[in-house]
């Protein structure tokens, strides 16, 4: 699954993966940039 990179400016593989629901109830993917370690985050189902 990818997701966009604020720092690097492109959309990159979520390392570490893991599902979570946000505060208004609708599913997210969260992780880790493998290239510079920032928090990436994908919304919808995963």
């Amino acid at each position: 699954m990818q997701a966009y990179c604020m720092k690097c400016r492109k959309k990159v593989d979520i390392k570490d993966p893991k599902s979570i629901v946000m505060k208004n109830k609708r599913p997210a993917t969260q992780g880790v940039c493998p290239k510079c370690g920032t928090k990436v985050f994908r919304i919808g189902k995963s």
